[in-house]
């Protein structure tokens, strides 16, 4: 209701005399005060509805000055990653053979936690050294790859692992001992250890990491989409705005190629 006192506050004309180019001005005051677009997207869905209401439920035959397309673009926050030190410092805490193979695979084969929850021991192709996840994100399966220290911990908690149960990951204690781990179940483990060493960090931050170290390490954009399971190549070029250390890579190797080029004779380079 806020929003709408503001807006009526700010109209110098009546409810029902307003058009678009009233909105269109409103938005503009509101940007003038240096308001986030989520903030003016606000204001303009409370509009909306206020006057979405007026012709539904009373019955005020005036059309709905705020057009769908007056929405500003939101910014999408850059994905967040776990730098080395800090890497270490979380798998350092982790005594637990069962938490260290679902942290350590996330980390390196980028699941989330869903799918890691989803998984089960037909799932594990030890020997090929990959994992075949079922009914990802959007429904879609994919191939994922264990790297040699994710297998070394898979390997230690399978062999101590003593239950018949299909699922992989399994609850060791309480009431539901010996039933599939849930994602909250999961979420829970890592506020646990992140709280424990002081560190802010999701299970969603170990597939960032893992997506920004192959970029760093000069994995191409393509390759991580489909290890990730992105729909839209879109949505990976995102790590590569974070991705500093591979853009000074870049830039130091094609600098260098245009440094070695012999100058032209009689061509000053200046």
């Amino acid at each position: 209701m806020n929003n709408l006192k503001h807006f009526a506050i700010w109209l110098l004309v009546p409810i029902e005399a307003v058009s678009n180019e009233q909105i269109l001005s409103f938005i503009d005051f509101l940007r003038s005060k240096r308001l986030k677009a989520r903030t003016v997207n606000c204001y303009l869905q409370s509009i909306r509805g206020f006057y979405d209401y007026l012709y539904d439920e009373e019955g005020v035959r005036i059309l709905n000055p705020v057009k769908k397309g007056y929405a500003l673009r939101e910014s999408k926050p850059l994905p967040k990653y776990l730098k080395d030190h800090e890497i270490a410092k979380l798998f350092e805490c982790i005594k637990n053979s069962r938490d260290q193979a679902i942290f350590k695979i996330m980390l390196r084969c980028g699941l989330r936690v869903e799918e890691l929850a989803n998984l089960s021991r037909g799932d594990i192709y030890l020997r090929r050294r990959l994992i075949h996840v079922k009914n990802g994100k959007g429904n879609k399966d994919r191939i994922v790859f264990i790297s040699n220290d994710a297998l070394t911990d898979l390997i230690v908690y399978l062999e101590e692992r003593s239950s018949n149960e299909e699922k992989l990951f399994l609850v060791e204690k309480g009431t539901y001992k010996g039933k599939p781990i849930s994602v909250r179940g999961i979420q829970k483990r890592m506020e646990y250890y992140a709280k424990k060493i002081n560190l802010k960090v999701s299970c969603h931050h170990l597939r960032h990491t893992m997506a920004t170290q192959l970029l760093n390490a000069g994995m191409d954009l393509v390759s991580i989409q489909d290890l990730l399971g992105h729909t839209r190549i879109k949505t990976t070029e995102r790590y590569a705005k974070v991705s500093n250390v591979k853009v000074m890579k870049d830039y130091f190797k094609a600098i260098d190629a245009v440094m070695k080029r012999p100058t032209p004779m009689g061509v000053d380079p200046n």
